[in-house]
């Protein structure tokens, strides 16, 4: 009888052994290492990359760096289409990139990125919370693309020039340098001037030849560049808003314990939280600087140019044919709540 019970007593031990073990193992710390890299064209000092670095180091920490995110700016890996090539080819990667990108996926997120939409941060951030939305993520993530976040900004774009624009009849003429962007390219046109794509670099020396009349840009832009000392005049015309998503391969993100993703979820939500809090506070005080610096500040009539920039979502024939009213319907009761 004592044997049996001595046996018995063994084999207790033995299994509950065996279950220490399996949670140890299925723990973050258990977990091979996986190196995930990050590729973004905003440079090294840029805050969206201060922030995004912050967020892998945090989630580095938290995982025991099973979970090593390698962040890498400045365009040192593929960006812009190739940058989402990477993520829906299934590769360790993670891809910051404008909502418009997820446009050749799945058409209508890129009218997400439209002219003239937003007043302001908090309207995006609600945009980002809607049923509408939703869909869309579930709709790209079907084509190999899932979307992390979507809530990180750089700021509204402007004009930036030596010449006070209120309307669209002071754009006339005027070549302003854009991004190599059908979006950009259309809207600038339809805002009246004469749009120019230039390589960013080439972008002071051309306002100080006068090879461009200007450029638009956000005010951190302004300051950070010194395109203030070529280009004095800030037109307030908030005809984008800067915005990145964060993605990854669906693939990728299923090898990732649910422990794991939720730390990564929590972490770039929260790095999206203090990104935002730190560009209202930037655009305070580059704004101040620029001024000190000479730099003029104007408002513009921003009924007409919601008008004439309208017609720029009728010129995607992939975008759905009611989409700026759909966008429009969902700002609307957006602002309704306030």
């Amino acid at each position: 009888m004592k044997k049996l019970v001595g046996t018995i007593l063994t084999a207790t031990l033995l299994l509950a052994g065996c279950g220490q073990q399996s949670d140890e193992d299925t723990s973050v710390s258990a977990i091979k290492s996986i190196d995930i890299n990050m590729s973004l064209v905003f440079t090294q000092n840029e805050l969206l990359t201060q922030e995004l670095i912050q967020v892998s180091d945090k989630i580095r920490q938290r995982t025991d760096g099973s979970v090593n995110i390698k962040v890498f700016p400045g365009g040192q890996l593929p960006v812009y289409k190739d940058n989402l090539e990477q993520v829906v080819n299934g590769a360790n990667w993670i891809a910051v990139e404008d909502l418009s990108y997820l446009g050749d996926y799945v058409p209508d997120f890129a009218a997400l990125a439209g002219p003239m939409l937003y007043n302001s941060y908090d309207e995006y951030l609600a945009m980002m919370q809607t049923d509408f939305v939703a869909d869309l993520k579930q709709q790209v993530e079907q084509k190999g693309i899932k979307v992390l976040n979507a809530d990180y900004m750089f700021g509204f774009r402007h004009m930036i020039t030596n010449k006070e624009i209120k309307n669209a009849a002071d754009m006339k003429g005027m070549r302003i340098r854009v991004p190599g962007s059908q979006l950009f390219i259309s809207t600038l046109d339809s805002m009246g001037a004469s749009p120019a794509a230039l390589p960013f670099p080439e972008t002071y020396a051309g306002v100080q030849q006068g090879v461009v009349d200007g450029l638009e840009g956000s005010i951190l832009t302004m300051y950070s560049t010194k395109i203030y000392e070529v280009a004095k005049n800030m037109s307030l015309t908030k005809h984008f808003l800067g915005t990145v998503g964060i993605y990854i391969s669906p693939t990728l993100w299923d090898k990732l314990t649910a422990e794991q993703q939720q730390i990564v979820t929590e972490e770039l939500e929260a790095g999206a939280i203090s990104n935002t809090a730190e560009l209202v506070k930037l655009d305070a005080e580059y704004t101040q600087k620029l001024e000190d610096l000479g730099v003029t500040f104007n408002n513009v009539d921003t009924a007409e140019f919601s008008k004439l920039t309208a017609d720029v979502y009728n010129q995607f024939p992939t975008w759905s044919k009611d989409i700026h009213r759909t966008i429009n319907m969902e700002l609307e009761k957006i602002r309704a709540v306030k």
